[in-house]
């Protein structure tokens, strides 16, 4: 008897792992969503076998439940799957970036015979949706596991074999440990990005060329600020009072700088940058991480019809594909330069290579 799959929640999360357990394993994969033209694209894409918008008909005698939805969405889901007929022995993870909320709840489907492990596949893209699905979108990203006292270590084995498609590395770890270490890496980053944002806002009426001067370095540094903003409302209530903590720790690391500044202090100011340029050196290079990488390689170009005809022809001579393209008209110490974004690190490399052969001055961020 072949087994069962079923993905809630058809996404680009959702959709990437349910293509990374097809690729593995034989087992029916049924998607279920509360939108039938996604759940339609995403049969026609292949990316689900068939699919059911009923959760309850949905995971009738399924092995293996994957809840891919928005964090305040799967605990809503995960307490209508408490009323559901479930196969016994059948797992349940999510895939949400936060983890001790919806652990705080997942004892009671011991007693239902069921397991359930919190999961965080620490990958995205810069697209979403079904259509956007890849199978290798984890491919040597950090997939965090996390289990109640009930769920034994074999549980645990059996789910990151329903998983191994994602090539991922996997870690366990406990959901307050997980909580605090996303929200420093990942939630936090994304408050701090927003905030610059609207600081630009609030300047751009009294300093008028503020915004057109921010095409460059600041579009690069805030771009994770234009994330999906009810996603981001709902992780920062859940991880509300972590976020707490390290915010009230970055307001007096920010007020230890600005006493360093107002003193004139030269040598602090020295270090502070000199300790922060050595940290950030010493981190992992070409390595995913909590928030999504950017493959972007910057080019200078030479203002003048069919310049950026030039670049793409090189790059779809060998079936380089593009994500996005666009001009950045000021950078520091560059004029005229084009930004490409590529799907992977693979794909920039070849494409710098490509280029620099044909004459152009390449420059990858790190």
């Amino acid at each position: 008897m072949s087994q069962k799959v079923v993905v809630i929640g058809l996404g680009l999360i959702g959709g990437s792992i349910s293509l990374a357990i097809k690729k593995e394993h034989q087992a029916k994969i049924v998607g279920c969503d509360i939108n039938e033209e996604q759940l339609k694209l995403a049969q026609s894409l292949l990316v689900v076998d068939e699919y059911e918008l009923d959760i309850h008909k949905a995971v009738v005698d399924a092995d293996l439940i994957i809840v891919a939805t928005p964090v305040l969405q799967t605990e809503n889901i995960l307490n209508l799957l408490l009323t559901c007929d479930l196969k016994e022995g059948a797992i349940i993870t999510d895939v949400g970036s936060t983890k001790e909320n919806i652990m705080e709840n997942a004892h009671r489907f011991f007693h239902k015979g069921v397991v359930f492990i919190g999961g965080h596949p620490m990958a995205g893209s810069h697209k979403s949706g079904v259509s956007a699905s890849k199978a290798h979108l984890f491919e040597n990203a950090f997939y965090i596991l996390t289990k109640g006292e009930q769920v034994s270590d074999e549980d645990v084995k059996n789910l990151r074999f329903w998983l191994n498609g994602t090539n991922a590395n996997f870690i366990e770890m406990s959901p307050h440990e997980h909580d605090e270490i996303v929200g420093v890496i990942s939630h936090f980053p994304h408050i701090i990005a927003s905030s610059l944002v609207q600081l630009l806002q609030k300047r751009e009426r009294k300093d008028i060329d503020v915004k057109r001067l921010a095409a460059g370095g600041f579009r690069d540094i805030t771009r994770i600020a234009s994330s999906n903003p009810t996603m981001w409302r709902d992780i920062t209530l859940h991880n509300r009072e972590v976020l707490i903590e390290v915010m009230d720790e970055w307001i007096n690391e920010m007020s230890s700088i600005r006493e360093i500044i107002n003193d004139s202090s030269k040598e602090k100011i020295f270090s502070f940058f000199d300790d922060a340029k050595r940290y950030r050196d010493g981190l992992p290079e070409k390595k995913k991480g909590a928030l999504p990488a950017f493959y972007d390689l910057y080019i200078d170009v030479v203002d003048h019809p069919g310049a950026i005809a030039t670049v793409t022809a090189i790059l779809a001579k060998d079936d380089i594909n593009l994500t996005n393209i666009r001009i950045i008209e000021t950078r520091e110490d560059m004029f005229g330069v084009l930004c490409l974004s590529f799907r992977n690190d693979q794909e920039l490399e070849v494409g710098k290579v490509l280029l620099e052969k044909n004459g152009f001055e390449c420059y990858s961020a790190s």
